[in-house]
């Protein structure tokens, strides 16, 4: 039976360990500045965590199942068309920043892909299986649409979907580096064309959107 207290310490050092690693780095990042940020002492960090590597890749998981698991539900929502759970799922993220006075992201993931992707195998696998789970979510939606007749039958759909995850995360860091919201809401007008509905035809000639083969 796990222990609730041991699990909430755990889950602290996690939190504020990877707010500290996100900002400065896995190389900047000492043992030392992650247990000072999580208000513990030292020796506390190896009851939970072998080495640094272990808890990168541990806090990778305590912060990436949530976001994989709300993204699950965003497109698998079967009360809306599979296309318009995507595209709301993206306004409402564009929203998000919009509403900041100076929209900031710091993305761990991208920390330690930038980093460790080449130095560190067990990261590396990681964060591939990470991205990977993403772009699965998000090809079955639009498989999804596909099959409700909203996206071209012969499309590639995983391709789509690789392309618009990687868009999304070359936005993300294009309003990190200008510090607007603009990247983001370009990202969103281009996806609204992408999946946009066929424009109307006359009874006999309706096609649907072309995704790339």
């Amino acid at each position: 039976m796990s222990n609730p207290a041991r699990n909430d310490k755990r889950d602290l050092i996690l939190s504020k360990g990877a707010q500290v690693m996100t900002r400065r780095g896995y190389h900047g990042t000492g043992v030392q500045e992650i247990v000072q940020a999580a208000g513990i002492p030292k020796g506390s960090f190896y009851h939970y965590f072998a080495s640094k590597e272990d808890f990168a890749l541990q806090a990778l998981e305590y912060i990436y199942a949530p976001r994989l698991e709300r993204y699950r539900l965003a497109l698998s929502n079967a009360s809306l068309p599979p296309v318009q759970r995507i595209l709301d799922y993206y306004a409402d993220l564009v929203a998000h920043f919009a509403r900041q006075e100076r929209p900031e992201y710091h993305c761990f993931i991208g920390s330690l892909s930038f980093e460790m992707a080449e130095l560190c195998p067990p990261i590396a696998t990681r964060l591939s299986e990470i991205l990977t789970r993403s772009v699965e979510l998000l090809a079955h939606c639009l498989e999804q649409g596909r099959s409700a007749g909203a996206l071209a039958p012969d499309g590639d759909c995983r391709a789509v979907a690789e392309f618009i995850s990687n868009a999304w995360e070359g936005a993300l860091l294009r309003m990190k580096v200008s510090g607007s919201v603009a990247p983001l809401q370009v990202f969103l007008q281009q996806l609204e064309c992408l999946l946009a509905p066929a424009a109307p035809r006359l009874p006999g000639h309706e096609r649907s959107v072309a995704l790339p083969r």
